[in-house]
């Protein structure tokens, strides 16, 4: 399919972090197929996820369609471009049509990116996973490949304001060793083998992250490394009272 949309879109990305100073460090692309189908399962804290997942890839030149839900495609500016760049609308009342679709995508050879968590992570963790990623990717035969991102949610994320002209904000991108899933396998138990994987990458990124909060900006630090964002258990709670 031809990407008259998706180049001009990273080109202005990449020029808007570099006015920022956003200090993107990429490590671990090599586990990213040069060429073939992949799936990239991504932690969630940010709704600008996507687009630092898709510049993940770059290194390897690859362009990641996303799956991302329905109400983005509808709206007026947004939705061009989602279809202009190929990725793949969800609409969560009939789900089976964008998974087969992701399927067909990653036979044909593409990347598909994504959000195995479903919503982004108000404790900054990783919560619990959809076995849709690992059931696509065996389905397909093809690896799926962690990654995790750190930073973005001081830009954009739940329960604070959006501030995408911050300045001098790292964010750090890591990519992981591709698991193979096969479909005589158990999807469930492929999900909690991702999910591990996936948070070692966040705990390292984490732990090599170059900033440190300031008092009144540990609310974007977990719980458990002496931030005041809610625990696991309290992010749950919120989220069930937002359904």
């Amino acid at each position: 399919m031809a990407d008259l949309v998706y180049p001009p879109v990273i080109l202005a990305a990449k020029t808007m972090f570099r006015v920022l100073d956003n200090r993107i460090r990429v490590e671990g692309t090599e586990h990213i197929p040069a060429t073939g189908g992949a799936v990239i399962a991504c932690n969630h804290v940010s709704y600008l996820d996507f687009i630092f997942c898709g510049l993940g890839a770059q290194p390897a030149k690859r362009l990641v369609r996303f799956m991302a839900k329905k109400e983005i495609f509808d709206n007026r500016i947004a939705g061009p471009l989602m279809r202009g760049m190929h990725h793949i609308s969800v609409d969560r009342g009939a789900g089976l049509a964008s998974y087969k679709e992701a399927v067909e995508r990653l036979k044909a050879g593409e990347v598909v990116g994504v959000f195995p968590e479903a919503t982004i992570s108000r404790s900054f963790t990783v919560k619990n996973i959809k076995s849709g990623a690992v059931r696509m990717a065996a389905e397909a035969g093809v690896p799926i490949v962690p990654m995790a991102l750190w930073g973005t949610q001081r830009l954009w994320t739940k329960g604070h304001p959006k501030d995408l002209t911050k300045r001098h904000v790292p964010i750090s991108i890591l990519v992981g060793e591709p698991l193979h899933p096969k479909v005589e396998e158990d999807a469930e138990v492929l999900s909690k083998d991702l999910r591990v994987r996936m948070t070692a990458l966040v705990d390292r990124v984490q732990a090599e992250y170059p900033d440190k909060p300031s008092d009144d900006e540990r609310w974007w630090l977990p719980a458990h490394l002496g931030g005041t964002a809610p625990t696991p258990e309290e992010a749950a709670a919120l989220d069930r009272e937002r359904r």
